[in-house]
């Protein structure tokens, strides 16, 4: 037995198998997270109930469950219509259900507020729009949505241009200030030209909108006429509508072409709703950029520093006290870097720079507020003693005798160092800039205090 313990395989035996249970349980938990997480944007059936008590109701099956108080099984529903029903979801017993159908000419319209819409087309104000007169309520619902459509995009060329015009006449404004701020007097031809020109924006961005109250007006009347599970009309204007369909008669085909939409909906387009709709192409581009400029700050600098701690200082006390610190500040809580950020970055060098660059425009801060360049740098700090850690160690594991046998051939400490001794560390170095990307991407509290959240 003493043998058999002494080959080191029961060790072996051991470490497999944890690694074995360690695999089944992250692989279980990505099933769990995929399956229940890609399933959510395919369009569900609308199913219409009709209950013991007279009623219906209609709406997406989400859950059952057993009733915690009576043990009877119910059913989640998504009856959306929150204006209406002022509430997204009800339960209902299992029990109180008489019928269950699935009426093909239900429909989910998805709008810009207040929710989803779950009801029965009942006609289309289609005043002003060439239809012919035998076309069906549904066939002048896509038409005239298609028509919306078409007005709304060249509604959002009129708020280009009318975009391009108001940041000109605040670039004329700001250059306006920059010439009264220094001398007036010298500067009044200059600034009567500025102030006709900026004029002049300001008249064609008020024509512009004209145009666009004008077409907004216009695709204002056309509206649809639906009713809801309990009889009751609501008129909709197309322009809030964002897609309808009508689950219960999509072919397979239909629904995968809706289930990708609903996907680049989330990465492509804004939120709305306060956030709780929409996409998160806002948070996914913001973290991005602000990881990425949080790399360009921290790796030159974590790795300068590393460098110098392991091949050019001597161990002494100060080398000593600065690794200390430098493994203190990776235990730091986030949140008093982003107090630090506040202090230095945006109220000290920001309102400096607003001073010293642009003091016409103050009280109005340019760079004495937060900003994505605020927040970067205050994540660079936070994640620097990670880069340092990680590069030091990387340089530590490369064996001595490289080194020796380095300079035994007559090359000097820098070309050692930058031609065998980083490329040998760069794994390691690497390494330490993932892991201060995955917590720099984490981390909230210095946003909410630097950053424009």
């Amino acid at each position: 037995m003493k043998k058999f313990w002494k080959t080191g395989e029961p060790y072996v035996l051991a470490t497999g198998s944890a690694l074995a249970i360690v695999l089944v349980m992250t692989f279980s938990l990505i099933g769990v997270v995929v399956s229940n997480g890609l399933g959510y944007f395919w369009p569900k059936e609308l199913v219409r109930f009709e209950l013991k008590d007279g009623s219906a109701a209609l709406g997406q099956v989400m859950q059952h469950e057993k009733n915690p108080i009576s043990g009877e099984r119910r059913l989640q529903l998504k009856i959306a219509n929150r204006d209406v029903f002022g509430q997204d979801f009800r339960w209902i017993d299992e029990k109180e259900i008489t019928k269950r159908t699935l009426p093909p000419d239900a429909m989910l319209l998805e709008r810009r507020e207040h929710g989803n819409y779950f009801g029965f087309l009942k006609g289309v104000n289609a005043e002003g729009l060439a239809v012919p007169a035998t076309t069906s309520p549904h066939q002048t619902l896509v038409l005239a949505m298609k028509w919306v459509d078409e007005k709304s995009q060249a509604t959002l060329k009129i708020k280009g241009q009318m975009s391009d015009l108001n940041n000109r006449a605040e670039r004329l404004r700001l250059k306006l200030l920059k010439l009264e701020y220094r001398e007036k007097e010298k500067n009044s031809t200059a600034i009567s030209e500025l102030t006709t020109e900026r004029e002049q924006a300001m008249t064609q961005f008020d024509r512009l909108n004209e145009q666009s109250a004008a077409a907004h007006e216009e695709i204002a009347r056309i509206t649809a006429t639906f009713e809801d599970v309990a009889g009751g009309s609501k008129d909709i204007a197309l322009s809030e509508i964002i897609a309808l369909q009508r689950p219960n008669d999509m072919s397979f085909l239909a629904k995968c072409g809706a289930y990708l939409e609903r996907v680049r909906e989330l990465l492509l387009d804004d939120p709305r709703e306060s956030n709780t709709e929409g996409g998160l192409f806002p948070a996914i581009f913001g973290t991005v950029m602000m990881v990425l400029l949080m790399s360009v700050f921290s790796l030159p600098f974590g790795v300068v520093a590393a460098i110098y701690l392991r091949e050019y200082a001597k161990d002494g006390l100060l080398t000593r006290m600065v690794r200390i610190a430098v493994n203190n500040l990776a235990g730091v809580p986030s949140i008093v870097y982003g107090v630090f950020g506040l202090g230095f970055f945006v109220y000290g060098i920001g309102g400096s720079l607003d001073s010293l660059f642009f003091p016409e425009r103050l009280p109005t801060p340019t760079f004495g507020t937060g900003g994505i360049l605020w927040s970067s740098l205050t994540l660079a700090l936070l994640t620097v003693p990670v880069v340092i850690v990680a590069t030091e160690e990387s340089l530590a594991s490369i064996p001595r005798g490289v080194r020796e046998g380095s300079l035994a051939l007559g090359a000097t400490k820098f070309q050692t160092l930058t031609k065998l001794l980083l490329p040998m560390a760069t794994p390691g170095i690497m390494t330490g800039l993932i892991l201060s990307m995955a917590r720099a991407a984490g981390e909230v509290a210095p946003l909410m205090i630097v950053g424009v959240v």
